[in-house]
């Protein structure tokens, strides 16, 4: 703002230089000076409708009552303009000197602080429609969750009147709604109902009581605050530095509890990755160490097993220690007579062996004849029979 302030003072200068004389400077100045010349004038004159503009709705905020006799003496504004361009040739003619100069101006300062109040202005018009937007869409929210618990209630009662009624309530035997179950279903629809209405009751209670409280609360903060205006200032500015060197302080402290914080994270990630492999190792050996005492108690029962062995094997061996130490050599002639006893028995074996298969030879020959007879007779028999019967008759 303050460069365009600056870019029309100096087309101002420029153009009160050249209102001396106009016409000789106007003949001196090339096409493409004019053509410069005009583009300048015609961005002053943006600029200025700019300002006008601006310091218009500044001086309708500030003292509307200015505005509307501005409004009023709209129509009468070109007559005026007429008389006072008429007059001030005649006056000009006279004195040399133009009426506007003798009307009060704003310098740069003033123009400034009228463009930073209507740029604070424009950031608070700007703040307040974000909050009117806000507010529109919270309730534009709102109003889209209600009508989305809605149809999800509608949904839920539909089922279950279908679930309930139009297949629960129906007669298997005359295939229609049973009235009772229709009236207990809307009873229980209206129970809950009134137990909504009342859960509600209570709640809008217990937020009004709230809202009172509130209210009371914001009186008394207000009273506070009326007897805190004759607080001294300054002693309220020391204890805002001293705070805001506390509040620096504990920044501090807490970045450097945050820096802490992120190494003993990786300490602790660190410490996470060491006992992760560790009790990997862990298990490992837990199951090495199962597979092991499985094999020791495989050991242990073998090992049983072969003491027991053992000692069989020992008393074996100490009862045949017993009958060899008890073993007494026979005489020669005695071994042998054994021998030839021995020999003698042999001999009677063999022979009853062979008497043996004779006698099963003898018992198969008959067996074989004792069969033949058998069969001989009952042929005969067969023959017989018929003739007998012949004989009878």
């Amino acid at each position: 703002m303050a460069a365009v302030l600056t870019e029309k003072d100096s087309s101002t200068d420029i153009v009160s230089t050249s209102s001396n004389d106009p016409e000789d400077f106007l003949n001196d100045l090339s096409d493409e000076d004019l053509k410069k010349l005009v583009d300048e004038t015609l961005r002053n004159n943006e600029v200025l409708a700019t300002e006008t503009k601006m310091f218009e709705k500044y001086l309708k905020r500030v003292e509307p009552h200015l505005s509307q006799s501005k409004h009023i003496a709209a129509p009468l504004l070109p007559q005026l303009q007429l008389d006072a361009h008429t007059l001030n040739k005649k006056r000009s003619r006279m004195r040399g000197t133009s009426v506007t100069d003798r009307l009060s101006k704003l310098n740069a300062e003033q123009k400034c602080d009228i463009a930073a109040r209507e740029i604070e202005e424009l950031r608070d018009e700007i703040d307040k429609s974000k909050e009117d937007a806000e507010k529109v869409v919270d309730n534009h929210k709102a109003v889209m969750e209600e009508a989305d618990i809605a149809l999800a209630e509608i949904k839920k009662a539909m089922y279950e009147y279908n679930r309930d009624i139009v297949q629960g309530a129906v007669n298997d035997r005359t295939k229609k709604v049973m009235a009772e179950k229709v009236q207990r279903y809307f009873e229980e629809k209206i129970r809950q109902r009134d137990t909504l209405v009342e859960k509600l009751r209570l709640k809008n209670a217990a937020l009004r009581a709230q809202k009172r409280k509130l209210n009371l609360q914001l009186k008394q903060k207000e009273e506070m605050g009326e007897v805190l205006h004759e607080v001294d200032f300054n002693q309220l500015k020391i204890e805002n530095n001293q705070y805001l060197e506390k509040i620096d302080e504990r920044n501090q402290e807490l970045l450097r509890l945050k820096l802490m914080a992120a190494n003993t994270l990786q300490i602790l990630n660190s410490y996470r990755k060491k006992l992760h492999t560790l009790t990997l190792e862990s298990n490992r050996l837990k199951t090495e160490i199962g597979q092991r005492h499985e094999i020791l108690s495989k050991i242990t029962v073998e090992n049983d097993q072969v003491h027991h062995e053992k000692k069989m094997a020992e008393s074996v061996n100490t009862n045949l220690k017993k009958q060899l130490a008890d073993y007494k050599v026979p005489e020669i002639m005695e071994y042998v007579a054994e021998r030839s006893n021995l020999y003698d028995l042999q001999k009677t074996v063999k022979s009853w062996e062979r008497k043996v298969e004779i006698a099963e030879m003898a018992l198969k020959t008959n067996k074989k004849t004792w069969t033949k007879i058998q069969t001989g007779n009952h042929l005969q028999n067969q023959w017989t029979q018929p003739h007998l019967e012949m004989l009878r008759k």
